[in-house]
This record gives C-alpha cells, sequence and structure tokens, in this order.
C-alpha cells in the first residue's frame, strides 16, 4: 500500500515590507546610509535631542525627563518594529535597523549639559560601549528578536549615561 505523500506547507514569504515598522526600525531612512549605519542612527538621534533642547528651552530636570520618555517610547516602539524588519529582512540583527541605537543614545544624554562638548562625548562614549558591548550588553544580544536588538543598545546607553555623570561630577 502506498502511504499518501504529506506536503509540507511553508509560511509565504510576505510580499512587502511594514511601512511604520520600516520607517520606525530604521529611524526614518537613517539605518540605510553608509558606512557605518548605527553610528547614523545615533548622530541622527543626538542632533534630533540637541534641537528638541536647544528649541524648547528645559531646565535641566524637565529636559532629562522628556529624554527618558523619549527614550522609552522608542524601546516600546523599537522592539516590535525591529522585530519585523528582522523578519522580513530574513537577517538576524540587520545592521540598517537602527531604532535600538535611537534609545541607546538617548539613555545616554538623559543628564547631558545641552552643549556640543557634551553632546560629541554621549555620542562617542556610546557608540564605544556599543561596539565593545561589555557584559551583560553581549548576552542580551541573545534575547529573541526585536528585544536581542534593542536591549543590548539600551545596556551601552546606560553605560555612557554612568560615564557621562561621573564626568560631569568629576570635571564639571
Amino acid at each position: 500500500m502506498n502511504e499518501p505523500v504529506k506536503e509540507t506547507v511553508k509560511e509565504p514569504v510576505r510580499a512587502g515590507k511594514t511601512a511604520w515598522a520600516w520607517a520606525v526600525g530604521t529611524f526614518f531612512g537613517a539605518g540605510l546610509l553608509r558606512p557605518g549605519p548605527g553610528s547614523w542612527g545615533s548622530a541622527a538621534a543626538a542632533l534630533l535631542w540637541l534641537g528638541a533642547a536647544r528649541g524648547l528651552h528645559l531646565a535641566p530636570a524637565p529636559l532629562a525627563w522628556l529624554t527618558l520618555a523619549a527614550a522609552l517610547c522608542a524601546i516600546v516602539i523599537g522592539v516590535p518594529a525591529a522585530t519585523l524588519v528582522e523578519r522580513e529582512s530574513e537577517r538576524q540583527d540587520p545592521g540598517h535597523v537602527v531604532i535600538d541605537e535611537v534609545a541607546g543614545q538617548w539613555i545616554a544624554l538623559i543628564c547631558s549639559r545641552v552643549n556640543l562638548s557634551h553632546l560629541l562625548a554621549g555620542f562617542l562614549f556610546f557608540r564605544l560601549f556599543d561596539i565593545v558591548k561589555p557584559w551583560p550588553a553581549r548576552q542580551l544580544e541573545s534575547m529573541p528578536a526585536g528585544w536581542g536588538i534593542m536591549l543590548d543598545d539600551v545596556a551601552a546607553g546606560v553605560y555612557a549615561l554612568l560615564l557621562m555623570l561621573a564626568l560631569q561630577h568629576w570635571i564639571g
């Protein structure tokens, strides 16, 4: 007797891109710039922060709360966006997803003073920690999909924030 052949049904590959996820995931195209899309994403976030900080003329405490809120929004929206873009790219942690750098950069700038030297220091510290990925940042990458994409950069942002706070305390 011949047994019927069982066909395996593959899920169809999505024909298009989820527009909102790609807009958020690439931070409105910053992640598509070359070379170094992560640096472009961080630079876009830092410049947006500087423009908002200078334009809103907030005292340090309200600016810190606003920056924290922006970072948390980037995380909350970034996890599902990064997950979708990763799936649609068919690549694990695709380089063009930079919403993680945006969240991490904003975390690094939470208590920063609104001037170019502090902005540059926050940018460089965040990029350093994002590249080196000290413990536990590297381990956070192994979390599933968007969580792994986002949380290692959140950790790098926290490290950069702590270094910024220490330097502001010691140097001024």
